[in-house]
């Protein structure tokens, strides 16, 4: 079994394992810097499960910032029929790409 662990970044939650690449939002971090995680919400060590109430204490994820970048554009075309009313409006999100170095519990 793997050791894995939930973490909480970004108001979103994610399963990550060492090793791991994720596309997380925007971090004021440099690349290349290191980053740690403290909003831990589950550890899972080879069966020992640890939940957090609501994170768990003494745990932290250990990541290296990749690079930064923009997410696809998204089109956003809002209109009501038979009034003359449409507005199309885009969005591109900002993210950084994050690789998981360790999981400490």
């Amino acid at each position: 079994m793997l050791m894995y662990a939930i973490l909480e970044t970004g108001s979103k939650q994610y399963r990550v394992t060492a090793g791991d690449k994720l596309e997380i939002e925007r971090l004021s971090v440099e690349a290349g810097q290191p980053v740690t995680f403290d909003r831990v919400l589950l550890v899972n060590n080879d069966g020992k499960v640890s939940v957090g109430a609501p994170t768990v204490a003494n745990a932290s994820v250990v990541a290296d910032v990749l690079e930064h970048k923009r997410g696809e554009k998204v089109t956003v075309y809002k209109m009501k029929r038979r009034k003359g009313y449409h507005k199309k409006q885009g969005h591109r999100q900002e993210l950084t790409v994050v690789q998981i170095k360790s999981i400490n519990a």
